[in-house]
């Protein structure tokens, strides 16, 4: 799933920079919360060590996937922490955030905190997996109160969110009573997070720090800062509330333009089932870049499905495009090119056109 999103936004990328656009193309790793902290402690290794070996996995992918990103960001960098913390300043400074006591459910895998309305037979409504009652002080960021405005913007900008069913369910979530979000961790229950400059008790919620990483690379903060608002954030449609809701209330508040598009993709099946790690059903790009080639594999992705829907991934789909489409359409083509060049030209190189 990650590298088909990344694929995606590389060949946008590059399809603006044979136009002539100046392309920023930024992508990179999420470092922080709880999931990390927990996966290096089983390792009997730092979150930092376990987050340095892992970085170097995607890094490597996007060679391999022959990705020609701008920026690669990690959370755990300097240059983003400065980015985070001059957005809490600037939040806490104008007064908006507080500190209050949070009670409600907390999915460990999403890191995301629900109320009992939110809940799908008891559990994550975006994972379906348990959650945990969770009662402790925190601060929050006052989202409510961009509830209306954010609604009347989508409505206004029928491009910013797509495709058109992503914006309806924006649309819909918005017409319940949008709550202030929780933005911070004890650090006496989480100690890895990038700490809360107005307040060192407390660490950053990892989906702020996650989502400033937009600004933070274009040097929010500083006097470069620019580049903003992005023509595009591409992501998956597991985090479109994030996205939609979170960053763009967030940036209401900053006082900042919100992106000109969200784009939020549909997921990769396997034989008609969720990919998942737990099911066992991943698909590594890597074994079929070895085996197909990469050009091969990035064409599949984006030929299969329309893109924003839905795709079911099959070795049996793989080989069809590949052969039908790459071998025998695109490939009869090229050799029927050759012929007729060697035919006319009598072996030589046609001249170009006066």
């Amino acid at each position: 799933g990650h590298a088909y999103t990344t694929v995606a936004a590389d060949v946008i990328s590059r399809y603006h920079r044979l136009l002539g656009d100046d392309v920023f193309f930024l992508t990179g790793t999420d470092e922080y919360g709880q999931k990390v902290a927990e996966a290096a402690a089983k390792q009997n290794r730092s979150p930092q060590d376990h987050a340095d070996a892992l970085v170097v996995h995607f890094q490597n992918l996007w060679k391999t996937l022959s990705i020609s990103n701008s920026d690669f960001v990690r959370t755990t960098q300097a240059r983003h922490h400065a980015g985070v913390q001059k957005v809490l300043m600037t939040l806490w400074e104008r007064q908006e955030i507080y500190q209050g006591t949070y009670e409600g459910w907390y999915c460990l895998p999403d890191e995301r905190f629900w109320t009992e309305k939110d809940l799908v037979d008891g559990h994550c409504p975006e994972c379906h997996r348990a959650v945990t009652p969770l009662s402790e002080k925190n601060y929050f960021f006052k989202m409510g109160q961009y509830q209306d405005r954010l609604s009347q913007a989508i409505l206004d900008r029928p491009a910013f969110i797509l495709p058109s069913s992503r914006r309806n369910e924006v649309l819909g979530f918005l017409e319940k009573t949008l709550g202030d979000l929780c933005i911070s961790r004890p650090k006496s229950r989480l100690a890895w997070g990038i700490p809360v400059p107005f307040d060192t008790d407390y660490v950053t919620y990892v989906w702020l720090d996650a989502l400033v990483n937009y600004i933070s690379m274009r040097g929010y903060g500083t006097d470069s800062f620019g580049g903003w608002p992005a023509d595009l954030h591409l992501i998956g449609k597991d985090i479109l509330t994030t996205h939609a809701v979170y960053w763009s209330t967030i940036l209401m508040a900053l006082g900042l333009p919100l992106p000109k598009t969200l784009f939020a993709h549909g997921w990769w099946t396997v034989e008609g089932e969720k990919m998942s790690k737990s099911r066992g059903n991943v698909v590594d790009p890597n074994t079929i870049v070895s085996a197909i080639g990469v050009d091969p594999f990035r064409y599949f992705l984006l030929r299969e499905v329309p893109f924003g829907d839905d795709g079911n991934f099959s070795q049996e789909g793989l080989l069809q495009r590949y052969n039908s489409d790459l071998a025998n359409d695109l490939g009869n083509l090229v050799s029927r090119t050759v012929t007729l060049i060697e035919k006319f030209s009598g072996g030589n190189v046609i001249p170009p056109s006066s």
